[in-house]
């Protein structure tokens, strides 16, 4: 399999159609040479496999985050036709709408003397970890208009500003939602949890602008050196898990209905236009929804100690921006000449619409989307613009974040969660979690470089950088 990547350009890489049988259309991937060691077999014959889904356009496609995933590699991108194409859970994941939201704030370094408590208020505040539950109690109704209204319906009842709404992708909403497809189970598993942080990489950051690449798009963003920035890294918890497990089973069952020869059985799918493809697109929605007004009602409570512990009000926070990872939206791109609606998945990775493209925020029509990047909690994380090479080359898609080389059961057996905290805290970094193993879990090294990940991305003219920024207190999942 290996020895059949052909090199394309200094960061790019292909799979010619062959690689693997009853491939459409040729992979693609973005990788420095420095991270060639990290590719894994697995995953790139995940990419191939993707090329051999009916409908594909253009190319397979995969960020240098790419790892081995379920399905689509993590940071796989794949776009669809919907006359031909297909939907597939496998090119979503289990934590649909999983993002990532960076909120700024008027503080600077100088000014948050006391990192440990406020990051110990944060921690009482915000819900963390597996089984935790939300300080507000949803009901029926509200859970409802979660799933269908986003982080409008969050903004509606109190927990946050009409502004955050426009500087989030997609305005925290995608039309389509129907709440018929979502299980009972993944509603009962859902109803308690809007406004809690999840468990595994996810995380709570405190974070300080380190360094500014791109002026004029930081001061369009809201950013500047020194600044003390808030990330939040979440998902649709639950709910979104339920959604994905429940509907895998429908569309195993339609791909043999509709006659999909599958290279890999975790590629079930259907139609984007048969009753099984409608109803998981619908069902998806839902659940992109509701991460969209849990990482809203985060921030809210992010707010409300920062709040209390510097006089602030919600105004001089302000979102800079919200990205999802894991979904499939229908889009239109360019496809050989043609403006063409699609159905873009895109797994582990991140939309990054240029100049000149719809949905980007108030100003931003000359510079392009923010494209928030996360590090691991003891490296940088970026803030990039979206291009016109993304739109070009990756349906407008970038990487997600540094992708993994080390399986959490690796990670644990290489280092301490004691150890790791001890470590962090030399340089700076204080951590809080619910448990030492979730620590050592999410080692540093147990990713790639965020860096070289950024770095390749960059230089291959997908997404550019605009800031840099370390992390100085961090709440893990």
């Amino acid at each position: 399999m290996m020895e059949k990547i052909i090199r394309k350009g200094e960061y790019e890489w292909e799979l010619p159609i062959g690689t693997v049988p009853d491939m459409r259309v040729p992979g693609r991937f973005y990788l420095s040479q420095q991270l060639m060691g990290t590719l894994e077999e697995g995953a790139v014959t995940q990419l191939a496999n993707i090329a051999t889904l009916p409908g594909i356009c253009k190319h397979s496609l995969a960020m240098p985050d790419i790892h081995w995933g379920y399905g689509f590699p993590i940071g796989g991108v794949g776009a669809f036709t919907m006359d031909e194409g297909i939907i597939s859970p496998g090119g979503v994941g289990f934590d649909i709408n999983c993002g990532v939201r960076l909120m700024a704030t008027p503080l600077h370094r100088s000014d948050l003397k006391q990192v440990k408590k406020v990051l110990q208020e944060l921690y009482t505040t915000v819900p963390t970890g597996v089984g935790t539950k939300s300080c507000i109690t949803a009901s029926d109704r509200d859970l409802n208009r979660i799933m269908t209204e986003g982080a409008r319906w969050t903004v509606e009842e109190g927990y946050g500003t009409e502004r955050d709404l426009l500087w989030c992708e997609e305005q925290g909403h995608i039309e389509g939602a129907d709440i018929s497809h979502v299980s009972q189970k993944a509603r009962k598993r859902g109803r308690p949890q809007c406004g809690t942080l999840g468990s595994g990489n996810h995380f709570l950051e405190i974070q300080c602008v380190e360094e500014i690449f791109d002026p004029e798009a930081a001061q369009a963003f809201g950013i500047e050196a020194g600044q003390i920035c808030i990330m939040i890294h979440c998902g649709s918890r639950g709910l979104g898990h339920q959604i994905c497990t429940d509907h895998l089973k429908t569309l195993e069952d339609a791909s043999k209905k509709y006659h999909i020869p599958l290279a890999d059985k975790q590629l079930a799918c259907a139609p984007l236009t048969s009753p099984e493809g409608e109803a998981y697109l619908s069902a998806m929605a839902c659940a992109a929804n509701y991460a969209w007004a849990n990482r809203q009602m985060i921030m809210h409570l992010t707010r409300e100690v920062f709040s209390r512990a510097f006089s602030l009000s919600a105004e001089e926070m302000p979102l800079v921006y919200d990205v999802t990872h894991n979904v499939a939206k229908i889009e239109e791109h360019m496809v050989d000449g043609k403006r063409t609606t699609l159905c873009v998945h895109r797994k582990g990775a991140t939309r990054a619409f240029g100049p000149g493209t719809h949905d980007l925020p108030p100003g931003c029509d000359t510079i392009g989307q923010p494209v928030i990047i996360p590090g691991s909690m003891g490296s940088s994380s970026y803030l990039l613009k979206g291009t016109t090479g993304a739109m070009e080359k990756t349906f407008g898609s970038t990487c997600h974040g540094a992708g993994r080389v080390l399986s959490r059961s690796q990670a644990k057996k290489q280092a301490t969660g004691e150890s790791i905290q001890e470590t962090l805290g030399r340089n700076g970094i204080t951590v809080l979690a619910p448990s030492a193993g979730s620590i050592a879990e999410e080692a540093p090294n147990a990713y790639k470089p965020s860096g070289e990940v950024v770095k390749v991305v960059h230089e291959a003219g997908i997404s550019a950088r605009v800031a840099r920024l370390n992390p100085i207190g961090v709440i893990k999942g």
